[in-house]
């Protein structure tokens, strides 16, 4: 089981409110990922749950039972750090075996976890080697497995791909979301990348400023955000914002139009501009555009559609794409 539930939780460090009251539920096998700028308060909010910190009032259950009080050691829950935080003169195999060595289990049955969670992370092959001779994906896994080994109620991962390169981020990312499946244990990721949080969450948590915008799914976010906060942090590239007498015209105090939701053409469009910077992505490509009367707009197109700086090109947006919101900020 692990199931967690925050009860009006708050944190603060003097006088200064990190965590807002807070509440939030949290399924059993669930993948949920709390995302939001630097200084949001998530990883402080992921702290409180493992029990690193303690909260300044209010209430965590985990599994219908009160947690608020109970020692991290004690929790059954398992944290990924940034940073690996591995022995650098044990070996991998020792590395792992760690948290079960500390909790006196027998050498059999040490071995037998080991083993099995180096099949899983595919690190069967390299349960001799040092940290310091393994690629920094592999010590991710490393820090992964010494993780499963304890077979915690759940994971917690605090930005664990920060460290890595882009090309590794993104093959980390696929195994982590297939661990998930495999395991099916409730998992908590606390990253600043949206496309993190997009691509393995079954659940996101926007936060801003020590507080929760908005709770729900990747699709849910992506097609009703409830605010321009969480419009323009979902989705990337970001949501393009429009106010003046063109959202007047709609009925809004603003107005956003997502880059995949303009469509361009050399002829004809709503709106019309020149084009600044070019982004060719090979299958697509992203035009910035001084739309006249309104500002720079980006614009997604197929890789195929030829502008470059200077052309003036037309632009027309979805119409049931719109997204309206009103002079607080807040989705009509």
């Amino acid at each position: 089981m692990g199931q967690i539930i925050l009860k009006d939780v708050t944190k603060s460090f003097g006088s200064v409110d990190v965590i807002k009251p807070l509440n939030l539920d949290i399924e059993d096998g669930e993948f949920v990922v709390f995302v939001g700028p630097s200084g949001c308060g998530k990883s402080t909010l992921l702290r409180l749950i493992a029990g690193l910190e303690d909260v300044t009032s209010g209430t965590i259950l985990i599994d219908g039972q009160d947690a608020t009080l109970t020692p991290p050691a004690k929790r059954r829950l398992a944290m990924v750090f940034q940073s690996y935080a591995l022995y650098p003169h044990m070996s991998v195999a020792k590395n792992i075996a760690f948290p079960l060595r500390m909790a006196g289990l027998p050498k059999s049955e040490i071995d037998k976890k080991v083993k099995g969670a180096a099949a899983t992370l595919n690190l069967t092959d390299y349960l001799d080697r040092r940290p310091g001779q393994l690629s920094g994906g592999q010590r991710q896994r490393v820090a992964i497995g010494r993780a499963i080994v304890r077979e915690p109620a759940a994971f917690l991962f605090d930005e664990p791909l920060s460290n890595l390169d882009a090309a590794l981020r993104v093959n980390m990312r696929l195994e982590i979301s297939e661990l998930h499946n495999q395991l099916g244990t409730t998992m908590i990721y606390v990253t600043h990348d949206q496309v993190e949080a997009m691509t393995m969450a079954d659940k996101i948590v926007v936060l801003s400023a020590g507080q929760i915008e908005q709770v729900g799914s990747p699709l849910d976010l992506y097609r009703s955000p409830r605010n321009t906060f969480v419009a323009g942090f979902i989705g990337s590239p970001r949501m393009n914002f429009i106010d003046g007498s063109v959202a007047a015209s709609h009925n809004a105090a603003k107005i956003g139009v997502r880059p995949e939701h303009i469509r361009l053409s050399n002829d004809a469009g709503d709106w019309q501009g020149v084009v600044g910077v070019s982004e060719h992505l090979g299958s697509d490509t992203f035009l910035h555009v001084n739309v006249d009367g309104i500002g720079t707009l980006t614009a997604r197109s197929d890789g195929e559609f030829g502008a470059h700086h200077g052309d003036r090109v037309y632009l027309t947006p979805a119409q049931d794409k719109i997204h309206r919101f009103d002079g607080r900020g807040n989705a009509l």
